[in-house]
């Protein structure tokens, strides 16, 4: 029997908190760290920026032989080929992630989704309510908090607590944390979020510059990248690995790539 694919959403109401950024590190740790079969829909209109980075870091690896090796070795080694990326219309993307499955030469665990948050976007709240996961990042920025806030309220009041729609939870998720910053103000921001019943993941993403590396003509060690996992050395202190376990758990997939 065919295991259901799961469909997994990074969305927020706000740009710049890091939402493409976070399911391009996600996708690569599931797919090439966690050897589950990834797929990603990019609905970022007009952007379409995980596509286009996809197609920037071909065009590196295919003119640098050092990243061309890599990419080959990760192939012969681990028998890793790049996971799918395709964009789409946020309305379409359900439909975009059925033609991806269908595609596809094996079945995919599960498919990441790079959402739009504002609700304004034509068929994005009926395409939120048909992702079983969605995770919101968040920042101590007031406004970021508060817009992010009523999203999640929205969904939760509409959607989940109603089970109108497929999700089985809405995550929010601390994303560029100064550590200079209090810890005061993150309990006391965590206090509000408490009151309105939306739970928050116990694992946070760093401010840190490292988060900016992505492939280029210079050989250095490689962070943000669609074709490579993360370097082992980078990922140490940035979080990642902690957060995909957190979210590997959540979302309940086994260590044999199916559903819990």
């Amino acid at each position: 029997m065919k295991k259901k694919t799961l469909l997994v959403a990074f969305s927020t109401q706000k740009g710049g908190i890091g939402k493409s950024a976070l399911t391009v590190l996600m996708a690569g740790y599931f797919h090439y760290v966690k050897g589950y079969n990834v797929g990603v829909v990019d609905c970022d209109y007009a952007q379409f920026s995980i596509f286009n980075m996809r197609e920037r870091d071909r065009k590196i690896a295919t003119t640098v032989n050092h990243y061309k090796l890599m990419v080959f070795n990760q192939l012969k080694n681990e028998g890793r080929k790049p996971y799918p990326i395709l964009k789409s219309m946020p309305m379409q993307a359900v439909s975009t992630a059925e033609k991806m499955m269908q595609g596809s030469d094996t079945d995919l665990d599960v498919i990441f989704f790079d959402l739009p948050g504002t609700l304004n976007s034509e068929g994005i709240l009926s395409t939120l309510s048909m992702m079983d996961y969605i995770f919101s990042p968040i920042s101590a920025d007031r406004m970021v908090l508060q817009s992010t806030l009523e999203f999640a309220s929205l969904l939760n009041e509409n959607i989940i607590s109603t089970a109108k729609g497929n999700i089985q939870g809405l995550y929010l998720l601390w994303n560029q944390v100064d550590g200079r910053e209090k810890t005061d103000l993150y309990d006391t921001y965590e206090d509000i979020i408490s009151e309105l019943g939306l739970p928050v993941m116990k694992n946070f993403l760093p401010d840190t510059k490292r988060f900016r590396h992505e492939l280029s003509e210079e050989i250095k060690p490689v962070f943000r990248c669609t074709l490579l996992p993360t370097d082992k050395q980078l990922i140490k202190g940035s979080n990642v690995d902690l957060l995909a376990d957190e979210i590997e758990e959540i979302i309940k997939l086994n260590a044999d790539g199916k559903e819990g």
